[in-house]
């Protein structure tokens, strides 16, 4: 059994293997990074899970956190290594489209999948127990709780989205191949964190706080899509060349494009979370009432 789970979780992620670039020198350093290092966590991942199996009761739970891994890392490398990734710098549409990806695919299914306990869990039994106690030490955990405090989260998400989208920032990272790489990272990351709030800490206790989050996210994610949808003249300039003739488009109508990816497919997103965590909420007192 726990060698089929392994099995099931590195068959799932395969397109991390299957994307992995042939490099050479000189080109390609950054994908070949992030295929290793996903790979390298489908590994821990998986060999963790086989460990931890016969030690709890709560393999379904378990094994849809398993699965929910693997899908954000099969999202990831598709994200970021494969056409997508390619076509992204000549198509703010295909920009947006990866970007989206990354927060709101990405992000949660990793939150979803709490990874943390089970890399511990590919360790050995000493080196397992002496990084538990660095991480629960009181200056990281502090830390750690304050990064994902719902306020603190919010702001850190929407200042990445905002400040990123700001045309200077934008056309910079694009003409950087180093800076780009950064604002994949930061949009993940926030993305992590904002996840973590909501979906982690909203289920005991402060459900409310994380429905107001989602829908404040909401709508300031709305106004920036809007904001692009209907500018008048594209706002990046470096846009102006690249997959918008194959395409079909102009580089305005590219540009408005990706606006709406983030404005109509963004906020079903937070929506469709929002639903569920009510439904987490008032279920109990319902079953209390029945």
């Amino acid at each position: 059994m726990k060698r089929a789970l392994a099995c099931l979780l590195l068959g799932l992620a395969a397109p991390a293997f299957s994307h992995v670039p042939t490099v050479t020198p000189g080109e390609g350093g950054g994908a070949a990074l992030v295929a290793c290092l996903i790979v390298t966590a489908v590994l821990l991942y998986g060999f963790g899970l086989t460990r931890l199996w016969t030690h709890t009761h709560e393999r379904r739970a378990l094994l849809g956190r398993a699965l929910a891994f693997a899908a954000g890392c099969a999202a990831l490398s598709v994200l970021l290594l494969g056409p997508i990734d390619a076509a992204a710098p000549r198509s703010f549409a295909v920009h947006m489209l990866q970007h989206e990806g990354l927060m709101l695919i990405v992000a949660p299914l990793l939150v979803i999948a709490k990874p943390m306990p089970l890399f511990l869990w590919s360790l050995p039994h000493d080196p397992r127990l002496a990084v538990a106690r660095v991480l629960q030490s009181g200056g990281l955990k502090i830390s750690w709780h304050w990064l994902t405090a719902p306020l603190t989260a919010w702001m850190v998400h929407a200042l990445a989205l905002w400040l990123w989208h700001a045309p200077s920032l934008f056309n910079a990272a694009l003409r950087d191949p180093a800076l780009h790489e950064w604002q994949h990272v930061t949009f993940l990351l926030s993305a992590l964190l904002f996840w973590h709030a909501v979906l982690r800490r909203g289920t005991h206790g402060a459900q409310g706080m994380a429905l107001l989050y989602l829908f404040t996210t909401t709508i300031h994610t709305g106004v920036l899509g809007a904001l692009l949808t209907f500018a008048r003249q594209p706002l990046y300039a470096s846009m102006e060349q690249g997959l918008t003739p194959w395409l079909g488009l102009s580089p305005l109508e590219d540009q408005q494009l990706g606006g709406l990816i983030m404005w109509v497919p963004g906020a079903l997103v937070y929506v469709g979370a929002g639903l569920w965590l009510l439904s987490r909420w008032v279920g109990p007192e319902h079953s209390l009432a029945r």
